[in-house]
């Protein structure tokens, strides 16, 4: 049998494991997974030549700025910084002109994005003040969740503050078993913080200007909530150790509750990356030495589901005004998997590089795919999925320079770190979209997600290096 494509000679990660072989594919699926290629053969064959072959990425939080924003960014550029850093699955932001606040929105953003993506692409809800009841016409099957926010910022300014409409949110969120993705800041603290302040002009001043405190408030307002209606909930971007130590502590005693971090969270601190003035100035902020370790160490335990890059681009222009005025956010889909495996090696020097790869996959690939549901179709190099692939030599390193990104934005706050796991090929759907700085064809597609009861905690917390509890029981 001949196949459309065959890599070979290359080192496949799952998971829990990693060996050597290769991935056969037809009709845009991965069709065979072997350790030895013998007499396949295939329309094109790669040789990996002991690359890392991983499944295609999924980043679940970016905000690509369609339509409305597109002087931040365009679908195409923000689609080919994502495969040039191996990604190949996208789930966007509501927190676009006009807010994606209806199904209408939902089918008016595919129709504007189709035939310029180099990703395949889902959407995310968004929720108003006062518009509450729009959440009952919800397709679950064409969402990935609905995107609250407890605070907001320049292009977040759809808040939800009041305790009746936030209690209504859960409500029908339960009752159509909807997955609430959150933006889990106290605005009421941010305010009172704000009013008792001057204005930050700096990352350290900043850092105590959006203080964790107030995640650490809306955190345990959330889970009053959950505890009330059993509403799934997801917590975006969490940046201090005491918002990573309560999710975990709700979710061991059973709450469904998830979380998930970003890599800039992970890489920068406030006193260290001082430096970078406005280009660091994100919502939330960036938090100290101490926070980071304690969410790297979530990682490797396997306590947190995903990493999100939170890719939210503005112009050079824009963040180059003075730091209280600039707005919060930063580019990052390209640099994130780079970051994540460097970072990984360089604060874990006792694990393996095949270790590292194993938790990559499970934070980038499998973890998203599982909470999004997503998984029938994506997530891990398994038989019958999309042959979303992607090959990563260790051995090459990466510079981060302007020339070399693809966001329409042209700057990053990585510029001039030396990474490594910077992918050198992106296979979408068994067709190669990026390839060395060469792209293939923008047909990315819309995702359909599963109607499913959403997984425990426990079914989420996949790694392979964490000795997880028995069912039921509680240590702390």
């Amino acid at each position: 049998m001949i196949f459309d494509l065959i890599i070979y000679n290359g080192r496949l990660v799952f998971p829990d494991n990693v060996f050597m072989g290769g991935v056969a594919v037809n009709n845009g699926k991965i069709e065979k997974i072997f350790q030895h290629k013998d007499n396949l053969s295939g329309l094109k064959e790669i040789d990996a030549k002991g690359s890392y072959i991983l499944p295609g990425l999924i980043d679940s939080h970016v905000h690509f700025r369609t339509p409305g924003l597109t002087h931040k960014e365009t679908w195409k550029t923000g689609s080919q910084a994502a495969v040039a850093g191996g990604v190949t699955t996208v789930l966007d932001m509501p927190n676009t002109n006009p807010y994606t606040t209806s199904m209408d929105h939902i089918n008016d953003k595919e129709n504007c994005i189709i035939g310029q993506s180099f990703v395949d692409f889902g959407f995310h809800f968004g929720v108003e003040p006062k518009n509450v009841f729009r959440l009952h016409e919800v397709d679950i099957n064409s969402v990935a969740s609905v995107k609250v926010f407890l605070t907001g910022h320049h292009t977040a300014k759809n808040v939800i503050s009041d305790q009746d409409e936030l209690d209504e949110i859960f409500k029908i969120a339960a009752n159509k078993n909807i997955l609430l993705t959150l933006h889990a800041e106290d605005e009421a603290t941010l305010n009172l913080f704000r009013s008792l302040q001057h204005p930050p002009t700096n990352l350290i001043d900043y850092e105590k200007h959006l203080p964790r405190t107030a995640g650490i408030i809306a955190i345990g307002r959330v889970l009053e909530f959950v505890r009330k209606y059993g509403t799934q909930v997801h917590v975006l971007h969490v940046s201090s150790a005491e918002e990573a130590e309560l999710l975990e502590l709700a979710a061991l005693a059973g709450y469904p509750v998830t979380y998930e971090t970003t890599p800039h969270q992970l890489w920068f601190d406030a006193h260290e990356s001082v430096h970078l003035g406005s280009k660091g100035k994100l919502s939330p902020a960036i938090r100290n030495k101490e926070d980071q370790f304690r969410l790297w160490s979530s990682l490797i335990e396997g306590l947190m589901t995903s990493v999100g890059s939170d890719h939210a681009p503005h112009t050079a222009e824009e963040k180059n005004q003075a730091f209280e005025k600039c707005p919060p956010g930063l580019p990052g889909v390209q640099e994130m998997l780079p970051v994540l495996v460097t970072g990984l090696l360089k604060n874990f020097p006792s694990l393996t590089q095949d270790e590292v790869m194993c938790k990559i996959v499970t934070v980038l690939a499998s973890g998203p795919a599982d909470l999004f549901r997503i998984d029938n179709k994506k997530g891990r190099l398994e038989i019958g999925l999309d042959a979303d692939i992607v090959l990563v030599d260790l051995n090459n390193q990466w510079e981060v320079r302007v020339e070399d990104l693809y966001g329409l934005c042209q700057w990053s706050a990585y510029e001039g770190e030396v990474l490594k796991g910077k992918p050198h090929m992106t296979i979408r759907g068994g067709q190669i979209v990026y390839d060395n700085g060469e792209f293939g064809n923008p047909d990315g597609k819309m995702v359909n997600f599963t109607k499913k009861s959403y997984l425990s905690f426990r079914d989420l917390t996949c790694s392979p290096f964490h000795r997880i509890l028995p069912k039921g029981s509680i240590s702390i």
